[in-house]
């Protein structure tokens, strides 16, 4: 029996990661911005500086204690204690009464009956929050295409504001083909992690199929896992190019040469390799830039500079992703070209050698990033 050629999914050309990176910049735009409670923001990219009104509009004491005029007890102490003529007790957080410059701290009064002495001087301005001290007119609390931290929830709910300006794309995680092995489900449920730590929200929690996800009007973009291949069952290309277009199919990094990137309609669509360690790869080299893209922001991720410990050699012409194990200030490369269970479990983070690089020598400082 012959096979039909001209139903096999073939790669034509590896397109470099540079071009494709260049590819998301050109044709992706930023998902329209929505205003969102300022509790519900945590891990969200901003479309819009967040601007507080001054504040404190008042100075408020911070420390518990009594207000008092620091110029009248500047000379009090111990054997020359200053009577309070008014004392006004004060809590942490309490606007100043008038007159009041300082918070005279609770172990510097002496109470003997009904009266209350000064033991000790306190500055002007001493326990005390300014007018403005948490923050001025019109100064920027966090800049548009900053992502919500649960810090920065807190210091701008703390700031009197309700409300942001948030930019979240839905993206469709989802099955390339019929049928999934456990590799390609464990791929696509750790997509489906990374793209919500990446600042998305997920729809169908990847119970769904590459066909009914671009069909989906709400998704802002679709990425499928598996089916990018040459194999008798793989037809996730074909189908992009049916109902949308397909701009590349076949890109120049290692693991993940067999992935794809089109579009329906404006929408893009990310079609991953079904194996582990390439569904991996081209998260890191591509998806993440195509979620922060379409959420206004950039990628965001801690970096380490180690040198290497042994050296890495790489295939001219492709961008090689390599996971590596940090141990006495240095990085191990584990693994290239595939990469095995193994490898990634006992790896602590992960370097990429150039497209135009042979590899690097034994020393070499490199970035090592962390895994999602």
């Amino acid at each position: 029996m012959m096979i039909d050629d001209s139903s096999i999914q073939r790669i034509t050309r590896l397109t470099p990661l540079s071009e494709v990176l260049a590819l998301v910049d050109a044709q992706v735009r930023p998902v329209e911005p929505q205003r969102w409670a300022v509790i519900e923001a945590h891990g969200y990219t901003l479309a819009e500086n967040v601007i507080a009104a001054t504040c404190p509009s008042r100075p408020i004491a911070l420390r518990d204690g009594y207000a008092v005029d620091s110029a009248v007890i500047a000379d009090a102490g111990v054997y020359t204690p200053v009577p309070l003529a008014l004392p006004q007790r004060i809590e942490v957080g309490q606007p100043l009464p008038h007159g009041a410059d300082a918070i005279l701290p609770l172990d510097a009064v002496a109470y003997r009956g009904d009266r209350i002495d000064a033991v000790a001087a306190v500055a002007a301005g001493e326990g005390v929050l300014p007018v403005g001290g948490d923050a001025t007119a019109l100064v920027k609390l966090r800049q548009a295409g900053e992502r919500m931290r649960s810090v920065d929830i807190a210091a701008i709910s703390a700031a009197g504001l309700e409300q942001v300006s948030l930019r979240k794309p839905q993206i469709g995680v989802v099955l390339g083909g019929e049928s999934g092995s456990q590799a390609i489900r464990s791929a696509l449920a750790m997509l489906i992690r990374a793209t919500l730590d990446a600042g998305a929200t997920v729809s169908d929690g990847g119970n769904s199929l590459l066909e009914p996800a671009m069909s989906h009007r709400k998704n802002s973009a679709i990425i499928a896992v598996g089916g990018t291949g040459s194999g008798r069952y793989d037809t996730a290309v074909r189908n992009l190019a049916r109902l949308g277009r397909v701009e590349v199919h076949g890109i120049a990094i290692s693991p993940g040469e067999t992935a794809a990137l089109g579009f329906v309609d404006a929408r893009p669509v990310l079609l991953v390799p079904g194996r582990l360690d390439a569904a991996l790869a081209v998260w890191l080299l591509i998806g993440r830039h195509l979620v922060a893209k379409l959420a206004g922001g950039s990628v965001e991720a801690s970096q380490t500079a180690l040198p290497l410990r042994r050296k890495v050699t790489s295939t001219i012409g492709l961008a090689e992703l390599i996971p590596v194990h940090c141990s006495d200030g240095m990085a191990a490369p584990l693994a290239s070209g595939y990469l095995s269970f193994a490898s990634l479990a006992r790896s602590d983070g992960w370097i990429v050698v150039a497209a135009d690089s042979e590899g690097y020598a034994a020393g070499t400082p490199v970035v090592v990033r962390p895994w999602p």
